[in-house]
């Protein structure tokens, strides 16, 4: 993975064998996280379970 600078909108992209988060940051730049399927589906089920989303 090649680290990325800059500002730019959320991406989920396949690089690899991994898939790679970009999200934007307060302040300018973006945060990088590269993950396996089994993590990008735990961080799903983990977002879909968060109280403050539920209506």
């Amino acid at each position: 993975m090649k680290p990325r600078t800059g500002d730019g909108p959320l991406e989920v992209t396949k690089e690899g064998r991994g898939i790679v988060l970009r999200m934007p940051l307060e302040g300018g730049g973006r945060l990088v996280v590269e993950m396996t399927p089994d993590e990008v589906r735990a961080l799903g089920q983990a977002i879909d379970d968060c109280d403050a989303l539920k209506k």
